[in-house]
């Protein structure tokens, strides 16, 4: 992605301060970096994210304070379709982090186990080559430096297990207030730019984006965009739909040599940009519909032309 092409979605989208924004994006956290730095901190943003957690590389390159953090929130892709159907519950998130947390501690017992069962022959084997009393007891005290350490290894385990069970409880609490924000359906605008078929994705965020809002879609090539641009088409609820490619050329600016320069970028990308709609109640309503009808045809019908009489000439 070239930096004219982020700048264009940022303005496509009309991201400022004060907006309830969702992306869902692919780059590192590159996108979501610049429409935090855009909104200056105020405001919500809502990411979208596959798989088992947000990518925030570049994000953490920004060095935002905390108070730009307080108005982010994350919601996994996965859970979308729940939160469309009304099937989603608290339960679908708590489930995970216990699973993960049973999973270390058993874990940790394990290894717990392994290591004193190999210390444990280690100081068997040591004892049975050692034949003078010296070596016996050098063996003897280094064989009882491990036991000492145990305890504080079990306690810096559990010290660990503790903060992670914390820190998915604070993810799980995040992950209900994204999707209290997202159940409103009443966002500022949408942002795509992943590696996934823009098509699915879009369709399915629209719905939770307010009527009368502007969405980009990024892509790196035009023919995805350009399948998305036809379902839009056919779906209805959109208007203003542009596909538009950035171009971009580097101009050298001398005194009396000023020219374009001879290379420049090949290609930045492909935007798909728009405005939401409420659609159209008559669609929703087949009772409506009907009625619709009805008066249309008494406007189409037409009276009939009175006669006209004429009158008699006096002869």
């Amino acid at each position: 992605m070239r930096y004219d092409t982020l700048a264009q979605m940022l303005t496509l989208g009309n991201i400022r301060a004060g907006n309830k924004m969702i992306v869902m994006e692919t780059c590192a956290g590159l996108v979501l970096g610049a429409m935090m730095e855009r909104m200056g901190g105020f405001g919500s943003i809502i990411q979208l994210y596959p798989g088992g957690g947000p990518v925030r590389a570049a994000t953490a390159c920004f060095g935002f304070p905390k108070s730009f953090l307080s108005g982010l929130y994350e919601f996994p892709l996965n859970k979308v379709d729940s939160l469309l159907n009304g099937t989603f519950s608290a339960e679908m998130l708590s489930s995970e982090p216990k699973d993960s947390a049973s999973v270390e501690e058993s874990n940790g017992t394990l290894e717990e186990k392994q290591t004193s069962e190999q210390e444990k022959e280690d100081s068997v084997a040591e004892a049975q080559e050692s034949h003078h009393p010296q070596e016996q007891e050098t063996m003897e005290i280094v064989s009882q430096d491990p036991e000492y350490k145990e305890p504080k290894e079990r306690g810096s385990k559990k010290d660990y297990i503790q903060e992670k069970q914390r820190r998915q409880e604070e993810q799980r609490k995040r992950h209900l207030e994204a999707a209290a924000l997202l159940s409103e359906r009443n966002a500022d605008g949408l942002i795509v730019a992943s590696r996934f078929h823009p098509t699915p994705l879009l369709l399915t965020l629209l719905d939770f984006v307010a009527p009368s809002r502007p969405f980009v879609v990024y892509c790196q090539y035009k023919e995805p965009l350009l399948e998305c641009y036809t379902k839009l088409r056919e779906r209805g609820g959109v208007i203003n739909l542009r596909l538009s490619e950035t171009w971009l050329r580097n101009y050298q600016v001398l005194p009396d040599r000023s020219h374009p320069k001879l290379l420049m970028s090949g290609g930045g990308g492909y935007l798909l940009s728009g405005f939401t709609v409420a659609m159209d109640n008559l669609k929703a309503d087949p009772s409506l519909k009907s009625n619709a009808s009805t008066l249309e045809l008494h406007k189409t019908e037409e009276p009939a032309a009175k006669k006209r009489k004429c009158p008699e000439s006096d002869s």
